[in-house]
């Protein structure tokens, strides 16, 4: 009724809003998680680090190699090696959000990572698997236009279009990651801070919550099919026509070099799908989930090191760009030692 006082709490005083808010944010957000990672199998972990950190550096060197060779050959300089350049960039940045994270958890008894530690993991691999998506589309079209439309490609890729398509990448897979890191952010976790993977993932975040994610869910299947399975369809697509071109050519050399230029993007893009689709498979059992972690461990450490060998060992351009960098390095130092 109007008027009458509220009923006060046990002991008559009435609890401080900013405790209670406190309080709230105590439970909601953990100062820590626990990376359980590979911790059920202790014997395994030294020879995890020393494997997983051989294909970092790899990875690191491979990537940063094709990046530094496409900038300085000006024969790279086509629209080809520009979209393999971000991709090189790509890689690095993804490995290097998971890689040292996960390799000081192996290291050491200690398997947290703080918070926000947490939250930058889940938002940046987000960002960047959403973005290679993209990008993996993008190249195919670009190999197309090179195939089925060789007379237009100048005029179809011209170097503004690239960089708009490129820009299109990245800045749609930071809107997507934004997005859902907000919406997982959002979720009151009540004290539960386990998280049985290496690295801190948006789906297994949104497990912790105690309450209920359909909003949460509804987003993440949304962005999976704009960014995952909608790319995808468009690089089936592209392929599509390139083979129906390849097929029309008749010298057995013309279709050789034209299925040369396609096969390093579709290795990669079969390696990249591949370990998505055999994630996404696996059956809700104990056992599967633990070959999940190893699936996982393939696609964010061995594929960004295989790239840069997929791109550069059947391809005589990369080659020959690395060689005559290497000896113009190599050959101007012995002269400027020799005019000293």
């Amino acid at each position: 009724m109007p008027g009458m006082p509220c009923a006060l709490p046990t002991g008559g005083l009435l609890p401080h809003p900013q405790h209670t808010m406190m309080e709230i944010a105590n439970v909601s957000s953990p100062e820590v998680f626990v990376l359980l990672g590979f911790s059920a199998r202790p014997s395994l972990e030294a020879v995890l680090f020393i494997v997983v950190l051989g294909f970092y550096v790899v990875s690191i060197l491979g990537n940063g190699i094709i990046i530094l060779v496409s900038r300085m050959d000006v024969h790279l300089h086509t629209p080809m090696y520009f979209f393999l350049a971000n991709l090189s960039f790509l890689d690095i940045s993804f490995t290097t959000s998971i890689v040292p994270q996960l390799l000081a958890n192996l290291w050491g008894p200690q398997k947290t990572i703080s918070y926000g530690g947490c939250v930058v993991q889940f938002c940046i691999s987000h960002w960047l698997g959403a973005t290679e998506c993209v990008l993996l589309a993008t190249m195919s079209y670009d190999r197309y236009a090179a195939i089925c439309r060789p007379l237009h490609y100048i005029v179809i890729m011209h170097p503004q279009f690239c960089l708009g398509l490129a820009l299109a990448s990245w800045l749609g897979g930071l809107t997507t990651s934004m997005v859902g890191s907000t919406l997982t952010m959002l979720l009151p976790l009540c004290g539960n801070n386990h998280i049985d993977h290496f690295f801190c993932e948006m789906p297994l975040i949104m497990q912790l919550a105690c309450v209920d994610i359909s909003l949460n869910e509804m987003e993440m299947y949304l962005a999976s099919f704009v960014f995952v399975v909608l790319p995808l369809g468009l690089i089936l697509v592209s392929y599509g026509h390139i083979a129906r071109a390849v097929l029309k050519i008749r010298s057995a050399e013309g279709r050789r070099k034209a299925l040369n230029t396609c096969s390093s993007h579709v290795a990669v893009v079969s390696l990249f799908y591949g370990s998505i689709i055999l994630m996404y498979l696996q059956p809700a059992k104990s056992t599967s989930h633990e070959q999940g972690k190893f699936i996982a461990l393939f696609y964010t450490v061995v594929t960004p090191a295989l790239n840069p060998f997929i791109y550069t060992l059947r391809n005589t351009e990369v080659k020959s760009a690395l060689r005559h960098t290497v000896l113009e390095n190599c050959c101007g130092s012995a002269g400027k030692r020799a005019q000293i």
